[in-house]
Parts: structure tokens; C-alpha cells; sequence
């Protein structure tokens, strides 16, 4: 669980009048009202990929450490060269990455160098070995060569005591690669979020199950537990709950004892069996968010015994696009990743459609081997399969409009909603 400070039990709380609630402005307040909610952990550097920094990295050792050669070739000193062509006397020895040269090349002479190996005294520039000669112990070269060529410096890269990597960051393997080379064998990350996922309604049946007409099978929990886990989160299968206050209560009890936050779906409206709705409200601290977005609409937001809860519709596709729209952005604030909301592509539309004013709308859709995009057949959010044939989201703002072949989209690949 969390050693830090808990989301406060009105946070989510909209202001007093508010019916539909424009998708930027319930991002907005989302954004207020959630904050970090893990404590932190010391790891090993090689085991924390995927991990978000929680204190700055700083360089133990500058990158490269000393100034080397960035080729192989000859070095000398660039003040020792006459004009046009050159013919250096060769010192003995040379300089490699593993055996560096102790000596001090005397001015007007030169030396064997390898890549990466550390630049002599007396040396400040590097020739490559392809554009000379040698004859007689001697280096033969033409003029035209700049001072400093190929030599790179100390710390060019990172200097010794200087932030490599800023909290907030979630490591990747180049990030490790950076780390190691400056010698930071340990890291200061967040703990992972632990988010319980729990579906609700009598209707739903586990995958394997036999399942009467009237029954459907749960889409939302796996597809939402993979979802988190993409996300580098922790995700917790709270299972399933009848339409029952008693069950649902049991169940948020026990995703509270081991959860910083719990993904619900179903049971989120106010009809006579919307249960989550019901106990949160009982508990004091539901907001009913009905937001102005296409597919979605009813967000329940609460805290149960300090544990926020999302409470995302029973639509697998809604529920599918409010995770990535709102739970997305808040869940990875409360990891320590900051607000971060994804960037649009712009690209042409392969179609063209009218929309209506009041609600902000996202299509399943796809990018063509032509780079333009196109959308799913149907916008109806009952068909799963529009999900799996997309590989991003189309959104279309609040206000009305027409969109016509060729004109320029916002289209967010679903990588960039780190899936």
C-alpha cells in the first residue's frame, strides 16, 4: 500500500449546477484533484526498467570519463603542423581503449590511436587512419585537417555530479544504458500503483463458463487488467460481484485493503441496479460525472475507505476509450509519471462525416498504407470488433462540424496511449 499522503473524500467533487461536463473541463478537475499516492523504493539499476524516477540521477562518474578518440587513426598536436602536406615521425607505442599511452608525445610527433582510447599528452587532434600514409616510422598526411578533429571531450556527454535523468521518468533500456555508463548502480523509483480491476452485474459470466442467452461474458476485466499492465502499473483482479449491495460492498472492501486505486465497470449509472453508484453514494463521496463524450457518458467517481475508484460503463468499447481518456492521464499522476495526455497525429481523412454539436467524439480507426485514415463501419459501441480492427482513436471536438475526404484529422495511435 501507499505510505503517502491519500486523495482527500470530495476530491473528485464538481461544482454546485454542473450537468454535462465537457471532456477538457473534466480533465481539468481530474487533474486538480488527483496526486501522487505511492512512497518509494531503492532497486538495482538493471532491474528498473519500465520503474518511474522518484529522485533525480545523478552522474557518478562524468561520460566519457576522459577526452578519447571518436576513431582510429594518428593523434598529435595540431600546433606542431606546418602548412600543406605533413610527415610526423611516429613515437613508439600507441593508445588503445584497454592500454593508454603513459607517455607525453613530444610536439611535432605523432601517435597510433584507437577508438575510444584515452587522448595522450601532447595530443589534441586525431586523423583518421583512411586519409594518411606511413613510410618509415613515418605519418603522411595532407593539410586541410581542423584542430580538435575526432577527439571527444570529457564529460561532452555527462558531466560528473549532473542530473542524467530527472524524476518523473519512466526508464527505458537506452536509460539504463546511459546509467550504467555513469556508474549509478542503484535508483530511487515509485512503487508500483497497485490497481484493482473488478467487474459488476449479474448478467456477466467468466470466460470457460456456460452462459445463457441473457448472459454475456466479461470483456472488460481482462481487457482492463492487460491495459494496466501495459501501463507498467500493478494490476489486482478483484473479480466479479453480483448485483448486490452486500457483494459489491465485500468487494470494494477488499480491493481497498490492497489497492491505491480500483477500476470498476458496470453498476456506475443510477438505474435500480447500479449498485456501485449506490453504496458510494451511501459512503458520502460518489460524483456522478456525466460527461459530454461519445462513447462514455457516465463516469462515477468516488472514494471508498481512501481508495479512489473509477467507475467506468459496462460497454466494453466505452469503457475501453474513458480508460484511456481519463483513467489513463490520472492513474499515471498518482504513479509519479506527472499529467501527461497524448499528442495527436494530423493526417487526412480516408471519409467524411457530419457531426453534431454537445459532445466530443472518438471513432475507432486506422491509418491506411496511403497515410490516411479510416474509419470503422459502425460507431455503434456495442461491437468489440471495431477495437481489435482499429489501431487508434479519431477525435472530433465538442462543436459541430463536416468532415470532408482529405481534410486533416486528430488521430492518436493507440501507442500513444502506451498500449
Amino acid at each position: 500500500m501507499a505510505d503517502t499522503p491519500k486523495l482527500s473524500n470530495d476530491c473528485f467533487a464538481l461544482p454546485q449546477g454542473v450537468a454535462w461536463t465537457p471532456v477538457a473541463e473534466a480533465l481539468d478537475h481530474l487533474r486538480n484533484a488527483v496526486k501522487i499516492v505511492v512512497g518509494t523504493e531503492t532497486i538495482s539499476t538493471t532491474d528498473a526498467g519500465g520503474r518511474i524516477l522518484a529522485v533525480d540521477a545523478i552522474a557518478n562518474r562524468s561520460n566519457p570519463p576522459y577526452a578519447n578518440a571518436a576513431v582510429d587513426g594518428y593523434g598529435f598536436a595540431f600546433a606542431g603542423l606546418t602548412s600543406g602536406d605533413q610527415a610526423l615521425p611516429l613515437v613508439d607505442g600507441r593508445s588503445a581503449a584497454g592500454e593508454p599511452f603513459d607517455g607525453v608525445v613530444p610536439h611535432g610527433h605523432a601517435i597510433r590511436i584507437l577508438t575510444g582510447a584515452r587522448i595522450p599528452q601532447g595530443v589534441d587532434t586525431v586523423i583518421m587512419q583512411e586519409d594518411v600514409n606511413i613510410a618509415d616510422d613515418t605519418l603522411h598526411f595532407r593539410g586541410g585537417l581542423k584542430a580538435g578533429a575526432n577527439c571527444r571531450e570529457a564529460g561532452e556527454d555527462v558531466l560528473q555530479g549532473q542530473p542524467a535523468l530527472l524524476n518523473g521518468r519512466k526508464i527505458a533500456a537506452q536509460d539504463i544504458a546511459l546509467l550504467a555508463a555513469l556508474n549509478i548502480p542503484t535508483l530511487t523509483v515509485f512503487k508500483r500503483l497497485r490497481v484493482g480491476v473488478l467487474s459488476t452485474g449479474d448478467e456477466i459470466r467468466q470466460l470457460g463458463e456456460a452462459a445463457e442467452p441473457h448472459q454475456i461474458y466479461d470483456a472488460n476485466r481482462p481487457m482492463l487488467l492487460e491495459i494496466l499492465r501495459k501501463w507498467g502499473l500493478e494490476a489486482v483482479d478483484l473479480g466479479h460481484a453480483k448485483d448486490s449491495r452486500t457483494a459489491v460492498i465485500s468487494a470494494l472492501d477488499a480491493g481497498a485493503r490492497c489497492c491505491d486505486a480500483i477500476l470498476t465497470s458496470g453498476g456506475a449509472s443510477a438505474g435500480d441496479e447500479d449498485h456501485l453508484s449506490a453504496v458510494l453514494n451511501e459512503n458520502g463521496s460518489l460524483n456522478l460525472w456525466r460527461i459530454a463524450i461519445k462513447p462514455g457518458r457516465p463516469l462515477a467517481l468516488g472514494m471508498w475507505q481512501n481508495v479512489p475508484v473509477f467507475g467506468l460503463p459496462g460497454n466494453p468499447v466505452a469503457a475501453f476509450v474513458t480508460t484511456l481518456i481519463f483513467a489513463r492521464p490520472a492513474l499515471l499522476k498518482m504513479q509519479g509519471v506527472g499529467w501527461k495526455l497524448p499528442l495527436p497525429i494530423m493526417l487526412p481523412a480516408g471519409f467524411s462525416k457530419s457531426k453534431k454539436a454537445g459532445r466530443r467524439e472518438y471513432l475507432r480507426a486506422r491509418m491506411t498504407d496511403a497515410g490516411t485514415i479510416e474509419k470503422f463501419q459502425s460507431e455503434g459501441s456495442g461491437r468489440i470488433s471495431g477495437l481489435t480492427w482499429s489501431d487508434g482513436l479519431v477525435e472530433f471536438p465538442d462543436a459541430a462540424g463536416e468532415i470532408s475526404q482529405g481534410d486533416l484529422v486528430r488521430y492518436f495511435p493507440f501507442e500513444r496511449f502506451g498500449l
